[in-house]
């Protein structure tokens, strides 16, 4: 439930209606904008009734009942776009954010030159696999506290907040401690323990769409992280199984802009995992920010044909900044035509 103030509503009767309503055992999330302010009901609303609740003080605009399972992701409850911000790189609103590195760390020797690379071509911040959730156990499982140290070493070099994915609860106090930002992967979408523990941490969270989850599912995945109380959360349409095989998965392009109807909160696509072929991640990165993507995390790597995981949706680093140039252009083009 949401109750609208008007616009001159006086302080004191909206902490006297905030301390009411928790006295009723709900919790009150307040948003607070130039020319309104929302109070928004968590918990059970069942034994309210609107039209008493709207005659409960002469402040109150009107009262509205929340028909998604999902609250505090909602736009009814947060009306401006939530924007996430990570050591000044700021992402929703009209901010993009740029990610790119390689799916796994490798080595110092790899990591180092294409972090160099991906700086020098305009990404914000360094991606990097540290702990790999692999589909077979005899795959590369990844360098983990190594690579996460190489991050670290990476980000003192060229100043880029990095990202890597968590894969367990256990993990987080570790992981949390070497980077700036925690990556949820698919396959840990609907990890319940694991959004609740991330969720307790002041880290962003970059939350990717389950392999055959739907949009409601990827929002109320990103309701658990904000119910513990961290609000800033950045999903990430990567694609989802369908039937077609000739692509590694198949991008959603309607997600973006459902999501930004439902939802306040940023999404970036990464069209690498969404192709499973490089050749494809161009494409598709331009068809992400033509429709309103909020930025983009793509897979560098300097020497794809030798990596030891996903090289055949790596980007070149020549080719990446190529991409940069492109998507900057549409997203200038974006922001012109919304200006009208």
């Amino acid at each position: 439930m949401v109750i609208i103030m008007k616009p001159k509503a006086p302080q004191s009767e909206i902490q006297r209606l905030t301390a009411k309503l928790e006295s009723m055992g709900l919790t009150i999330h307040q948003s607070q904008g130039e020319n309104y302010c929302l109070l928004g009901l968590v918990g059970d609303t069942r034994v309210l009734n609107e039209n008493q609740v709207a005659a409960s003080s002469e402040y109150i605009d009107r009262v509205i009942r929340v028909q998604h399972p999902f609250k505090l992701a909602s736009r009814v409850f947060h009306p401006q776009d939530t924007v996430v911000d990570i050591e000044g790189h700021k992402v929703g609103g009209g901010h993009l954010l740029f990610i790119a590195g390689p799916c796994a760390v490798e080595s110092r020797e790899q990591i180092m030159d294409i972090a160099a690379s991906v700086h020098q071509f305009g990404a914000h911040l360094l991606r990097g696999g540290a702990y790999k959730p692999r589909t077979s156990p005899y795959s590369f499982q990844g360098l983990e506290e190594e690579g996460l140290q190489l991050l670290r070493e990476a980000k003192a070099k060229t100043g880029m907040p990095v990202v890597t994915e968590i894969m367990s609860p256990e993990l987080v106090p570790l992981v949390a401690s070497y980077v700036d930002v925690l990556q949820v992967g698919a396959r840990n979408m609907q990890n319940f323990a694991l959004l609740k523990r991330v969720g307790q941490t002041d880290k962003p969270i970059l939350l990717k769409r389950g392999l055959s989850a739907t949009i409601e599912e990827l929002i109320m995945a990103a309701e658990y992280i904000m119910s513990e109380g961290n609000p800033n959360v950045i999903l990430c349409e990567r694609g989802i199984r369908t039937f077609e095989t000739y692509t590694r998965n198949t991008l959603d392009i309607s997600a973006i802009p459902a999501i930004k109807e439902l939802c306040h909160l940023p999404i970036l696509v990464d069209p690498s995992h969404a192709a499973g072929r490089w050749n494809m991640v161009e494409p598709l990165a331009k068809a992400a920010i033509a429709a309103g993507a909020d930025g983009l995390i793509v897979e560098v790597h300097n020497k794809p044909d030798e990596a030891l995981s996903d090289g055949a949706q790596s980007l070149i680093p020549e080719k990446f900044g190529h991409l940069m140039e492109i998507v900057q252009q549409i997203a200038a083009i974006n922001k012109t035509a919304s200006a009208h």
